[in-house]
């Protein structure tokens, strides 16, 4: 979330900037800019007001004292007055503030200048690319057809359990993704990440807080008798355990990492691009957030993108990344890097990671900030990354390791699955 004070300072400057999201900030700020003025405005009256009303307490405790009752009440009826117009100017006050934090809960980040302007994922800027594309054999799968042919994804067994969207993994498959996550987790732990096992339910606060809420609000299930959402990803329980924290200098860097299913309702996604693993309600995912100050937060970014390249040279899956462009970035990023592998069965390129940072969009909706070395205090940049999700990362190596003789298993995941080949 914005803050009013840099809007005021910057409205210009940002008003171009948004123009690369194709956003149209003039009337929102315009209006914004008014609330914040009704509000001081307020706020100089509210002052004024019990300022007053505090200094005829006085008196009138004065008067009574000395015998002056007459004067004492004539006094007391005005303070009434003072304390009536008090609840109006707070009652405005603080409908203001609710109406300026509707306006600020719309508006995006506003993107770095390094992000290419655009209108969609056909203008992203693709800045890597990296691995060989296999040549298939004659008659290779696509990885639907190869989960069903070694039996070890079952889409329409998760289709009766739950619904399309929610497959059930078996025995080899099973296996292999358990050792995704497990593989995942210790790269992530030997970077020098902290492990956490997080809640999969967060409440309305923590949706705010990461920029879930309101934006993507129809995108997450919903509990309503508890009011609680299932986690679309483990960033927002994640960077939550940070909100409304103060921090020190000597806090930094906060690199934590976790592993946990996330949930999407992902409505309105049909078609044979979201066949199979592409695109699912419950899937599995290793995630990356860090904690940064400003000045070490892109240094920070570019580090999180080795990390993940790092990951993908081991599984040895051709894969390229994308800084997307303002018309495809997301809500709360300011620049986001996607990575992409090659599915070969497909020949498609498959999203499998975004690695983001958000700046401090999500710390001024967090309250999060800590004392610099002269005890100001500054807002956090905080960041993330999928490191990784798993579904497309599977697609990609039952696809990109098919044989005639069966799937080959990437060599860095033999010890931790225990076999070389599903056949």
């Amino acid at each position: 979330m914005l803050q009013i004070s840099t809007i005021r300072e910057q409205k210009d400057v940002f008003i171009a900037a948004l123009k690369k999201r194709n956003f149209d900030a003039q009337g929102i700020f315009d209006e914004l800019l008014q609330l914040d003025d009704m509000r001081r405005s307020t706020q100089t009256k509210l002052d004024k007001t019990l300022a007053e009303s505090n200094k005829l307490s006085k008196e009138i405790g004065n008067l009574f004292k000395n015998g002056e009752k007459q004067k004492a009440n004539l006094l007391k009826e005005k303070t009434g007055r003072l304390k009536e117009n008090s609840k109006n100017y707070s009652e405005l006050l603080a409908n203001t503030i609710i109406e300026m934090e509707k306006h600020l809960y719309t508006i995006p980040n506003i993107p770095h200048e390094s992000v290419p302007a655009g209108t969609s994922e056909e203008d992203n800027e693709e800045v890597f690319k990296e691995g060989d594309i296999p040549v298939l054999a004659e008659g290779s799968l696509p990885h639907w057809e190869l989960a069903k042919k070694y039996d070890i994804i079952d889409f329409e067994l998760g289709n009766k359990i739950a619904g399309a969207g929610f497959p059930v993994y078996k025995g080899k498959g099973a296996r292999l993704q358990r050792a995704l996550i497990t593989y995942f987790l210790d790269k992530a732990v030997e970077a020098g990440y902290t492990e956490y096992q997080l809640p999969l339910m967060v409440n309305e606060a923590s949706g705010y807080g990461t920029g879930q809420l309101p934006d993507k609000e129809g995108q997450m299930y919903h509990i309503a008798e508890d009011d609680l959402y299932m986690i679309p990803t483990a960033e927002v329980p994640m960077t939550n355990m940070f909100r409304d924290n103060l921090l020190t200098e000597k806090d930094f860097p906060i690199s934590c990492t976790g592993y946990t299913p996330c949930f999407r309702r992902e409505a309105g996604s049909y078609g044979a691009h979201v066949r199979g693993l592409n695109r699912l309600h419950q899937f599995d995912k290793v995630e990356l957030v860090r904690l940064e100050k400003p000045q070490d937060s892109y240094a920070a970014l570019d580090g999180m993108v080795e990390h993940v390249k790092d990951i993908l040279k081991d599984l040895k899956l051709p894969y390229r990344i994308l800084r997307l462009c303002g018309g495809d970035l997301g809500f709360t990023a300011a620049l986001t890097y996607d990575f992409e592998v090659f599915s070969t069965a497909q020949d498609r390129w498959l999203e499998i990671s975004s690695v983001s940072n958000f700046e401090t969009f999500q710390a001024n909706r967090l309250k999060l900030r800590y004392k610099d070395k002269d005890n100001n205090k500054e807002l956090v940049h905080t960041l993330n990354g999928s490191a990784l999700a798993l579904p497309r990362v599977l697609a990609g190596i039952l696809e990109n390791y098919q044989t005639p003789e069966g799937i080959k298993v990437p060599e860095v995941l033999v010890p931790y699955t225990g076999f070389t080949v599903i056949d």
